[in-house]
């Protein structure tokens, strides 16, 4: 049995899945292989097949694409405004927080 590697990098997973499918593996396979060398818990199978789609369809890039995901509210100014805030009020509650900076209250109550 091969040596289980732990922790892979994303783009070290999808260049496997792509090298896989180059070779004409289906998603299935290329699937149980990759359990038997990352383990079970590495991807799923429906994302192993996402993935085989993208590359299918003329995806190169194994690596993320830019601006997934929402852009930060948090800056330089914000921090030192809330530490201001924090340590001129020692009693400052998360509530209060959420109420002099809306801005950051979502990530505040999550």
């Amino acid at each position: 049995m091969a040596a289980t590697i732990s922790s892979p990098a994303k783009c070290e997973l999808r260049a496997v899945i792509r090298f896989l499918q180059a070779e004409g593996n289906s998603a299935a396979s290329i699937h149980r292989r990759m359990c038997q060398v990352y383990g079970e818990g590495f991807m799923s199978d429906g994302v192993v097949r996402e993935w085989c789609r993208k590359f299918k369809e003329g995806r190169n890039d194994v690596h993320d694409e830019g601006g997934q995901g929402r852009n930060s509210v948090v800056t330089d100014e914000l921090v030192q405004r809330v530490d201001e805030a924090v340590r001129n009020n020692r009693r400052f509650t998360l509530t209060s927080l959420a109420m002099e900076f809306p801005q950051v209250s979502f990530d505040i109550h999550t």
